[in-house]
């Protein structure tokens, strides 16, 4: 007699097709949850090394001109620069709305944000799916090898054990793959959920470091603004005086 082998291999083999299908489609869901994985970890290290060398650049930058120069090859952290830009240009025909036009940069840049944490997120549904939908597929799988089980040992009448644990341990493999696809995938999802969550607080920096140079610019240009006031003025009130005189 030969003896049953119950490798994992063997197993897949002689399962039946539902069964072979389920197994199928639970080993790819792993592979993908890897490929993942290697994908968005490789993506989120270059996203991190452009936004601590663009929050340097605008660290450094004493207008918002030189951020926008130093800022071309970062990214995100240009599309934020260029945005406080193009409104600060679209805005300059309104006199004395600072407040207004920081408001709106403030608003748009938001806006740019959260487009950059959807971006950083995108794939990472896929896992979150895998891991919620794997254990239930597997278990339907269990389910189906051990309800077909069953009908084998109805229709040959043997109950001995020897005739019952290969059909059961093909069905519990199913199962078995499906914690094996589940587990990776939430804690990768954690994983990359957390990375994520780091890239969009640097973005968030980034944010802040632009309107600080927004203000910045106000802030001068509201300076010379004044400072010419006050020579027409002075010219204004020596042309009075002498016209008095």
């Amino acid at each position: 007699m030969t003896p049953i082998s119950f490798s994992p291999w063997d197993m897949f083999l002689n399962a039946g097709p539902v069964v072979r299908c389920v197994m199928t489609l639970l080993v790819a869901a792993s592979l993908l949850t890897w490929t993942i994985l290697i994908a968005k970890s490789v993506e989120l290290l270059r996203v991190r090394l452009k936004l601590h060398k663009a929050e340097q650049t605008l660290e450094q930058a004493n207008t918002l001109d030189v951020g926008e120069e130093g800022t071309r090859q970062s990214g995100i952290a240009h599309t934020l620069v260029m945005a406080a830009e193009t409104e600060r240009n679209r805005s300059a025909d309104i006199p004395d709305d600072h407040d207004g036009l920081k408001e709106r940069i403030v608003l748009h840049l938001e806006r740019l944000e959260a487009a950059e944490g959807r971006k950083l997120m995108r794939g990472t549904g896929l896992l979150a799916t895998i891991g919620a939908t794997s254990p239930f597929i597997g278990l339907f799988g269990t389910v189906w090898g051990i309800m077909t089980s069953f009908t084998g040992i109805a229709a040959s009448k043997a109950t001995s054990l020897a005739v019952v644990a290969p059909g059961i341990a093909e069905a519990l493999l199913a199962t078995a793959l499906g914690l094996v696809a589940a587990i990776p995938a939430v804690v990768i999802y954690n994983h990359l959920a957390r990375q994520s969550a780091a890239c969009r607080a640097q973005v968030a920096d980034l944010t802040s470091l632009v309107m600080r140079l927004v203000s910045r610019d106000l802030g001068r240009m509201q300076a010379l603004t004044q400072s010419g006031q006050v020579v027409r003025l002075g010219a204004s009130r020596d042309a009075r005086t002498v016209a008095g005189e």
